[in-house]
């Protein structure tokens, strides 16, 4: 595992490897651009317009937030999760490796 500057401190502790999409292949990053597009829709372009954020750490703390419903209470509807949402399709896929393992 390659462990570069930013991400000795943040992913390998954790035993996360720092993978690159390859350049000019938009099949590998689509759920990146998706979810991308997810949270300037559904949270920047709201939050932004409702609410004046006199630091960046006010911005942070409001995003943190709305990360959190948008993995346990938001449901999604990509055909990986099929109207689950996320933290239910990780503990799904949880209790699949401890009956296997």
């Amino acid at each position: 595992m390659s462990c570069i500057w930013w991400g000795r401190s943040a992913l390998c502790p954790h035993g996360i490897a720092h993978r690159r999409t390859q350049v000019r292949r938009p099949q590998t990053n689509g759920f990146v651009e998706r979810f991308h597009r997810t949270v300037l829709e559904e949270f920047f372009e709201v939050q932004l317009r409702s609410r004046y954020y006199e630091t960046v750490e006010m911005l942070q703390s409001d995003l943190e937030r709305w990360l959190v419903y948008y993995n346990t209470e938001r449901p999604h509807q990509g055909y990986r999760n099929m109207g689950r949402r996320p933290i239910e399709t990780i503990e799904s896929y949880l209790k699949s490796v401890n009956r296997e393992g």
